[in-house]
C-alpha cells in the first residue's frame, strides 16, 4: 500500500520560508518520479513541481520557478520542497504524489502565507 505522509506546512509571513517534507513506503521510491501539488482554498488541484526518480530531471510550474527547489533522498525515501520567497497566492493545502499526476497522494500539508 502505497503511503505519503506531508510535513513541515505552517503559518509564514510574505517573503519568509518553508520547508516540505514527505516521507514515502509501499513502494519503491527509487524508482519512481514524485510530484507536488496544492489546492488552495476554493479551487481545485494545481501541478507544483516533479522530479525523475534519480533526481536528475526537475521541472516547476512558471509562478514557482526560481523561488521553490524540489529535491529527494532515495536513502531515506524522502521528497521535499523547499519554498523561499513565499506570497499570498502560495496559500494553500500542498500534497506529495507518485508519480507525474495526483492520483496517489498524501493526506497534505497546509501552508498560509499572511501578515
Amino acid at each position: 500500500e502505497v503511503q505519503l505522509v506531508e510535513s513541515g506546512g505552517g503559518l509564514v509571513q510574505p517573503g519568509g520560508s518553508l520547508t516540505l517534507s514527505c516521507a514515502a513506503s509501499g513502494f519503491t521510491f527509487r524508482l519512481s518520479p514524485m510530484t507536488w501539488v496544492r489546492r488552495a482554498p476554493g479551487k481545485g488541484i494545481e501541478w507544483v513541481s516533479s522530479i525523475s526518480s534519480g533526481g536528475g530531471t526537475v521541472t516547476y510550474r512558471d509562478s514557482v520557478k526560481g523561488r521553490f527547489t524540489i529535491s529527494r533522498d532515495n536513502v531515506k525515501n524522502m521528497l521535499y520542497l523547499q519554498m523561499n520567497s513565499l506570497k499570498p497566492e502560495d496559500t494553500a493545502v500542498y500534497y506529495c504524489a507518485k508519480g507525474y499526476d495526483s492520483s496517489e497522494k498524501g493526506q497534505g500539508t497546509q501552508v498560509t502565507v499572511s501578515s
